[in-house]
């Protein structure tokens, strides 16, 4: 019998521990299913505010040699329209996470309310967008992330995820701070502030100058984060940051978390990916003899 690909988290079933990070892919109904369809274990929308929002002027996004840098602005048409796309993706067979953003918690609240009136199986607080001033600095402020986390776990029944920065001194207090004011999960990591300069003219090649930098050069970061924040937290920690193949995968898994999130590899690798990295840790586990993902959750910290 091949070994059992399927976790939970939080009260969410997933069939593999595959997950579309939050990104373009998910801003609309048709291309989210895609995604389920592609094989991923849970898919988590486009971070979505309580209105529509242009983001950033061009350009946005900047191939680097070590992955891509963006600085998008959290472009989104707005809860209300956005929730249509919600509802009409009720018969997907996968959970549907819909990451949601605010520049308070009031906001946070808006929007998290609709999104689960909508249908949504769970929420992901977007706490550490690196680039978008008011968002960038939550994970910075204890009582501000605490009152975020409190707000919408009193507003909503659906389990809460909060995705958590890089960008912090210690992150592994940070993710304590999410679970004492209530998350269910975290994700770590969200992108790293990053920036890249054209040399013929002098300019920085972002609009906006400063972006996130996501993509294989972060993926030890992740790992890093991951092994730290499973250490002092008793939450699924979900990994995100830098996987581009089942062995990255393995990886996170070892380090301590429960999924993984993948977006810029998809960039490449398309969305055949998902299937190849569940398949990939699936051959894994089959040969080191372990019968499901569990057995291997954490298991670095043994040494």
């Amino acid at each position: 019998m091949k070994p059992d690909l399927t976790v939970e988290i939080a009260g969410l079933k997933l069939r593999n521990p595959t997950m579309l990070a939050a990104g373009v892919l998910g801003i609309s109904g048709s291309l989210l299913r895609r995604v389920a369809e592609a094989g991923a274990g849970a898919l988590v929308t486009k971070s979505i505010g309580p209105e529509p929002r242009a983001g950033y002027p061009n350009p946005t996004v900047a191939d680097v040699r070590c992955g891509l840098l963006n600085a998008m602005g959290l472009p989104n048409p707005g809860i209300k329209a956005f929730s249509r796309d919600i509802i009409a993706l009720k018969t997907l067979e996968v959970p549907l996470v819909v990451s949601v953003f605010g520049s308070n918690p009031q906001e946070f609240v808006e929007v998290a309310r609709e999104a689960e009136k909508a249908g949504a199986d769970a929420l992901e607080l977007n706490a550490s967008c690196p680039h978008v001033k008011g968002i960038s600095e939550i994970c910075q402020h204890p009582r501000l992330l605490s009152e975020i986390v409190e707000s919408v776990k009193s507003a909503v029944t659906v389990p809460t995820v909060v995705k958590l920065s890089p960008n912090v001194a210690n992150i592994a207090e940070t993710a304590k701070i999410a679970e004492d004011a209530g998350a269910d999960a975290v994700t770590a990591i969200n992108t790293v502030r990053a920036m890249a300069i054209e040399i013929e003219t002098g300019r920085p090649i972002l609009a906006n100058k400063i972006g996130g930098l996501s993509g294989p050069a972060i993926k030890p970061i992740t790992v890093r984060c991951v092994y730290e924040i499973s250490k002092s937290v008793k939450i699924p920690v979900i990994g995100c940051g830098g996987i581009a193949c089942w062995q990255d995968a393995i990886e996170l898994l070892l380090a301590g978390a429960t999924a993984v999130q993948i977006g810029t590899a998809i960039a490449q690798k398309e969305l055949k990916i998902f299937k190849s990295v569940a398949s990939g840790i699936q051959n894994y586990l089959e040969n080191k003899g372990y019968k499901e993902v569990q057995e291997i959750v954490g298991l670095s910290h043994r040494y």
